[in-house]
């Protein structure tokens, strides 16, 4: 169902592949009658047409684009516009969406995530922008309805921040990038690589969008097929799916590690604006008569079937046909992977889910930006009408995306239909995804038409002995397993009609309880502060020479931003950084904060001008500094910097939150040491808050947990852009050498690093 063409391709006439080779030129022209070289065909593509429109610099391969709109939510907005207020701001400088879909329970925390909806809203008062209350909307729903347009980028601070169905580009980046739009700054990459999407047929009655994101995520996360590129979805199988359909797809190429998306787009998007009454926003979208791509993903909708990710990542990929009939083979290969996953915490199985040969699921979730939508629930109601999911352990929540959505599942009929099998209908809400609402039992699997299944993604502790399981699927399998009482089940086996339903977008939900400032600012207006919302500590510029201490040491082949700073229960000590930073890699590694805190201290003793031998005794400062000065006499307390690194494999996979690097920079992080880094985005927050962004070769490392790391001369390789940095690993006795690389960094990024964090870089 899926195929990956090796090498670049030709689209022709946005219907014809020609894989790129000798033969290619003599192809096209005996086709088109035309020759054109690769250079101009990759001109062609619609993803660079938009990228020009908004670059700002001369150069297409350094860009410098500014984009139309942002959007955060509040568990982003408050730590963004801290970090601008203390560069500066004074008005957002364009449309900025304030959505309130991630605290929205205000459970935890007593009233500290209603003070950061106060927050929001006053803010939004006082520099001109969008306030949307909970349980209005989801981030990316709010943005589908009322933000995207043809040909334009919109840059939000969360990871699914993916618009291209509509024909919008839009990527998911930590705060600092935002920070940087506000303050009229840009974001800085070099040219993207385009991967075409051809999809051709149509899916098969019980398939849905979540099935077919599924089975491309599968063919191309583990081999980087699409890392950090655009996906170009074209072909003539777009034709044959709803805008609805487009969108279920869209949003879950975050899970590909792409860059953005785009789709071509034609009568049903359009259709889709006017609708929402935004008929002036839509673009008519397709690939030149001769586009080229660095890569081309062919999809066969008619041959995908349901699908199901397992734990505990969305690639973990099986149909549930294969499932089902190799179910002990493949919970075994699934227990085996949970060994990394969970480092032996606790005790995992999931063989004694099988029961008579099935496989019973405890409870099922459709919710948020990836099965909230419309047609999603609508097929769900289908498949559930006249049936019960029974008055045992089994559970089913349904999310829609957005009021305005909910409104019109209740005028249908759709609501009443889910509701009457036992389920429960609940509002706009994003905690699903990220372990802040249907938590399950201890032990128990859930599946979800939600982005995202990594471990503690359901709410689990392993710290406290607690396991369940996350699987994504798509709503109309999910109801089919519903329908029958728990045992998996692909939606495929539904005999009966799915119908086709009508959506009417009620535009006066969004009209009577939306703060739209229309762009004015009020700068009369305060700002409403809680006890919790504290302001950024102290950070000091990047040291001539540096110590480090390694805290943490991970080999899982990737480490998530879950990982680094847990989703979840942490969310409501977002807009504390201090407060939050103690959950730093608490699932992953409970000793890290202790030991980062030990070396921090010593810095913070360098910045109060006392000596941190003294200050720090139990850390053997002075022993190392000893062995230091054997063959780099001049280093002294003048001159030299401390701070802590840890290494992973390969860090940074999964969220946008720029928390998982700003909660090592306060606990006094310098560094992270890695083979790769898993996401462009991770990279930058690193940078961004003046964190080096270390590589080093594969193999055996020449350090251990604990181990004091010296790099002299390290501000002066920053600035001369030096791309071999020497490093070395103190010994009692002695040093050994080894080589560090930071990759490719900008004038910008390294003035930022230098200047320890963008809010030094900017500040007024």
């Amino acid at each position: 169902m899926i195929e990956l063409l090796q090498g670049g391709a030709y689209l022709l006439n946005g219907t014809e592949i020609v894989p790129d080779g000798a033969e290619a030129n003599a192809a096209i022209k005996a086709k088109t009658g035309k020759e054109v070289t690769k250079e101009v065909a990759a001109q062609s593509t619609m993803a660079y047409g938009i990228l020009k429109s908004h670059n700002t610099s001369d150069n297409m391969d350094k860009l410098k684009i500014r984009f139309d709109k942002l959007t955060s939510h509040d568990i982003t907005f408050v730590g963004i516009i801290q970090t601008a207020r203390a560069s500066g701001l004074q008005k957002f400088p364009m449309p900025y969406v304030l959505t309130n879909c991630h605290n929205s329970l205000c459970a935890v925390g007593g009233t500290i995530n209603e003070d950061d909806h106060m927050f929001g809203l006053t803010c939004a008062k006082k520099y001109g922008g969008v306030y949307v209350p909970p349980h209005q909307a989801v981030i990316h729903q709010f943005a589908r309805e009322m933000m995207a347009g043809g040909g334009k980028m919109i840059l939000g601070s969360d990871s699914h921040t993916r618009y291209g169905a509509l024909g919008t580009m839009a990527m998911g980046e930590g705060g600092p990038e935002l920070v940087k739009q506000l303050l009229n700054q840009t974001y800085d990459i070099n040219m993207p690589g385009v991967v075409g999407v051809y999809l051709k047929g149509a899916p098969v009655k019980g398939v849905g969008p979540q099935d077919v994101a599924l089975a491309i995520i599968g063919a191309v996360f583990k081999n980087g097929f699409v890392k950090n590129k655009v996906m170009e979805f074209v072909g003539p199988g777009v034709a044959n799916l709803s805008a609805d359909f487009r969108i279920g797809i869209d949003v879950m190429t975050t899970e590909t590690t792409c860059l953005s998306s785009i789709w071509k787009t034609d009568d049903e998007i359009k259709e889709f604006y006017e609708v929402h009454g935004r008929a002036e926003e839509y673009a008519e979208l397709n690939p030149g008569e001769v586009a080229y791509y660095d890569g081309m993903i062919v999809v066969d909708l008619d041959k995908v079937r349901p699908m199901i990710a397992m734990p505990f990542h969305p690639s973990n990929t099986y149909t549930i046909e294969e499932l089902n009939a190799n179910l002990l083979d493949i919970l075994d290969e699934t227990e085996k992977r949970a060994l990394v996953s969970l480092d032996g915490a606790v005790e995992y199985s999931l063989r004694d889910k099988v029961k008579n040969g099935k496989f019973m699921v405890d409870q099922g979730i459709i919710a948020g930006c990836a099965g909230g939508g419309f047609e999603n629930i609508c097929a769900a109601a289908d498949i559930l009408k006249g049936s019960y999911i029974g008055a045992d352990g089994f559970t089913l929540s349904v999310y829609p995306a957005s009021m305005p959505v909910y409104m019109e599942l209740i005028r249908n009929g759709c609501a009443a239909t889910i509701m009457e099998t036992g389920a429960v209908m609940k509002t706009a809400f994003c905690g699903p995804c990220f372990g802040a609402g249907d938590t399950p039992a201890n032990n128990a699997f859930s599946i979800r038409h939600s982005t995202r299944n990594f471990p503690n993604r359901e709410g689990s502790k392993l710290q406290s002995g607690q396991i369940a399981s996350v699987a994504l699927m798509d709503a109309r399998s999910i109801a089919a397993t519903a329908a029958n009482k728990g045992v998996l089940t692909p939606a495929t086996e539904f005999d009966g009609d799915l119908g086709k339903y009508k959506y009417h977008f009620d535009s006066n939900i969004y009209a009577n309880r939306v703060f739209d400032s229309k762009g004015v600012a009020d700068s009369s207006v305060d700002i409403q502060f809680g006890p919790n919302i504290k302001d950024w500590p102290a950070m000091c510029e990047l040291p001539e020479n540096m110590i480090l201490r390694v805290v943490s040491e991970i080999h899982d082949p990737v480490t998530t931003t879950d990982e680094l700073i847990p989703s979840g229960e942490t969310s409501s000590y977002r807009s504390n950084p201090l407060g939050l930073a103690e959950f730093t890699l608490s699932r992953k590694d409970p000793n890290y904060v202790g030991y980062a805190k030990q070396i921090r201290s010593a810095q913070e003793a360098v910045m109060a001008g006392q000596c941190p031998a003294e200050a720090c005794p139990d850390l053997n400062i002075a022993a190392v500094c000893d062995v230091i000065k054997k063959t780099f006499p001049e280093i002294g307390k003048d001159n030299l910097g401390f701070g802590s690194t840890i290494f992973a494999v390969k860090p940074g996979d999964g969220s946008a939150r720029e928390q998982a690097a700003s909660c090592q920079k306060v606990l006094g992080g310098w560094a992270n040491i890695a083979n790769e880094y898993a996401t462009k985005r991770y990279r930058s927050n690193l940078i961004n808050w003046g964190m080096l962004p270390f590589l080093i070769e594969e193999g055996e490392l020449p350090f251990k947990n604990l181990d004091y790391l010296f790099i002299p001369g390290i501000k002066a390789a920053v600035e001369n852009k030096t791309e071999v940095i020497k490093a070395y690993v103190v010994g009692e006795d002695s040093m050994q050498e080894f080589d560090l690389r930071l990759g490719e960094l900008t004038d910008e990024e390294r003035q930022i690093i230098l200047k320890g964090c963008l809010i030094n870089y900017n500040r007024v």
